[in-house]
């Protein structure tokens, strides 16, 4: 892809989807470091927000977390399906900035950050995924991995994924736009 831009993706952090979360707290604070980053270095900082009849627009637990704050001026995407790219202006949007590459973050972990992570490579973009910066349920109905085994496996595999794209792994501190 010859497009030259970053953008940095942040998948999903509402009060509900990370009301259990592994690692909560932790994995909101890379979060906003990413994003201190992201705009420091004149990154666009796209935040996505999930509805569907579990998760209602507008409800308290749809909101975004109150640790995160969208800037006014920022892109948020709203989505009912696990991909962000979905049924959704996310791909025009990335267009329109010129990004090719993508630093992904966000919940949960399994579902929505992964099918986000494949759909880029499907749309052809370059993918980093924020090691420290993604995360699922605690618990997981048995006999499933628990949270951090799904982040870890998550983590473990994402690097490999594409021969004709870039993908990789980083913690926040490793990353930059």
């Amino acid at each position: 892809m010859d497009r030259p831009n970053s953008a940095l993706l942040v998948i999903d952090v509402q009060n509900d989807v990370v009301a259990d979360a592994f690692d909560r707290e932790a994995v909101i604070d890379n979060i906003n470091t990413l994003v201190g980053q992201a705009r420091q270095e004149g990154a666009p900082v796209i935040w996505v927000q999930h509805d569907d009849a579990d998760l209602p627009a507008e409800t308290d637990g749809w909101q975004i977390v109150p640790e995160l704050e969208p800037a006014p001026d920022e892109t948020i995407i709203r989505k009912s399906l696990r991909s962000s790219f979905d049924n959704t202006p996310l791909d025009e949007h990335l267009v329109k900035l010129d990004v090719g590459r993508l630093v992904v973050t966000g919940a949960q972990t399994d579902f929505c950050v992964r099918w986000t992570l494949h759909g880029a490579l499907e749309r052809g973009y370059d993918t980093v995924l924020a090691a420290d910066g993604h995360t699922t349920d605690r618990e997981s109905p048995a006999p499933m991995p628990n949270g951090e085994q799904l982040i870890a496996h998550t983590n473990s595999v994402w690097a490999s994924q594409a021969k004709d794209q870039e993908t990789s792994v980083q913690r926040t501190e490793d990353i930059r736009f």
